[in-house]
């Protein structure tokens, strides 16, 4: 029990690594587009093509970059979770109601404080379903770094495969399943209430 405890922590830490660096650097990727949107459809075509290529292909290119082990996995997380938050965060923000932003304005607002205080808490929880998304495709795919060296559920599974063990498989392939429900839960419920206070 202890040991499969460990694997699903070493499982969540490479997931969430590859998200957490893709909300920081698709955020600010968002934002730049609502200024500049002009370029925002070549940007979106460029995330919707990594997002089409295969995860077995895409993790054997960057191994042959960055080698085997998590971080090759976390970097293909990376790519994969940019396309949902950048899009969502575009949206979430031109979904802004101009009056808001013009009522800012008018209170002498500054443009950085109309986006840190007007229209990203409104953008929130358009951003955080794409959060959501990327999350729970994340906790998927890195199943399958077990096949280029990293860690996490997959080891369990590939074992299981390969001494045909239907036990060894189910577990690591219960656990994902648990994370994955687990986290659209507690993403959604989060993502409901900012809703709520977005409303009011």
């Amino acid at each position: 029990m202890g040991k499969i405890f460990t694997v699903v922590m070493e499982h969540l830490q490479i997931a969430a690594s590859g998200v957490v660096i893709a909300i920081f650097v698709g955020v600010a990727i968002g934002i730049i587009l609502t200024k500049y949107r002009a370029i925002a459809g070549f940007v979106m075509s460029v995330t919707d093509i990594i997002q089409t290529i295969p995860t077995l292909a895409l993790l054997s290119i960057l191994m042959t970059m960055f080698g085997l082990g998590d971080g090759t996995v976390i970097t293909g997380l990376f790519l994969y979770s940019l396309l949902p938050i950048i899009r969502n965060t575009y949206v979430g923000i031109l979904s802004v109601p101009e009056g808001l932003i013009e009522a800012g304005t008018g209170m002498g607002m500054t443009k950085m404080q109309l986006m840190l205080k007007v229209e990203l808490p409104l953008a929130l929880p358009i951003i955080l379903s794409g959060i959501r998304i990327a999350f729970i495709t994340a906790l998927g795919i890195t199943t399958i770094g077990v096949l280029i060296g990293a860690g996490g559920l997959g080891k369990f599974i590939w074992r299981g495969i390969q001494i045909n063990d239907v036990s060894m498989i189910l577990s690591g392939a219960i656990p994902v399943s648990i994370l994955a429900v687990g986290a659209d839960l507690l993403l959604g419920y989060a993502e409901g209430k900012m809703v709520k206070r977005a409303q009011k």
